[in-house]
């Protein structure tokens, strides 16, 4: 089974993204997110080294919908603070350490600070123990560092380290 369907969690993620994008239920659109989604991890499976684990599958659907949150209300913040004075913007590039041993795991959080708007991953330390973040506005570096750490980095440690 595991030959013909490697990834059962990831066809069904990649079957509802399609639906999202098309923004349709049809019969024939529910088959084709089906198909993509077998597709796409079996043919891409050569290219993934190891089988990704998912320790907590409760924890990852949470980071889920925290992450649509933030990404949702750093759009407006943004948009806020570009369109009000940029003058007053204090953007900074911050070291932020990381506890994280899973490849993937230091993958998706680099992307999460990618995806929320305000702030991008710049650079993964040689030593996988840190990222070079930067940050549009940022008035306290502790407290960006203890929200990235405890709203992302945490529940990803969860969900694919044991």
């Amino acid at each position: 089974m595991q030959r013909f369907l490697p990834h059962p969690l990831l066809t069904i993620i990649l079957a509802i993204i399609w639906l999202l994008l098309n923004n349709s239920i049809e019969p024939g659109q529910i088959v084709l997110g089906l198909l993509l989604g077998w597709a796409i991890p079996f043919f891409a499976l050569q290219f993934w080294p190891d089988k990704l684990k998912v320790h907590k599958p409760l924890t990852l659907l949470r980071f889920s919908f925290i992450l649509l949150y933030d990404i949702i209300e750093a759009n407006f913040i943004v948009a806020m603070r570009i369109l009000g004075n940029p003058e007053k913007l204090r953007p900074a590039f911050i070291v932020v350490p990381i506890d994280l041993n899973s490849d993937f795991g230091m993958s998706i959080l680099a992307n999460t600070t990618c995806l929320t708007p305000g702030s991008l991953s710049a650079l993964l330390a040689p030593d996988r123990k840190s990222i070079l973040v930067h940050a549009i506005d940022v008035d306290d570096v502790d407290a960006f560092i203890h929200t990235i750490k405890t709203r992302y980095e945490l529940p990803l440690k969860e969900i694919f380290e044991e």
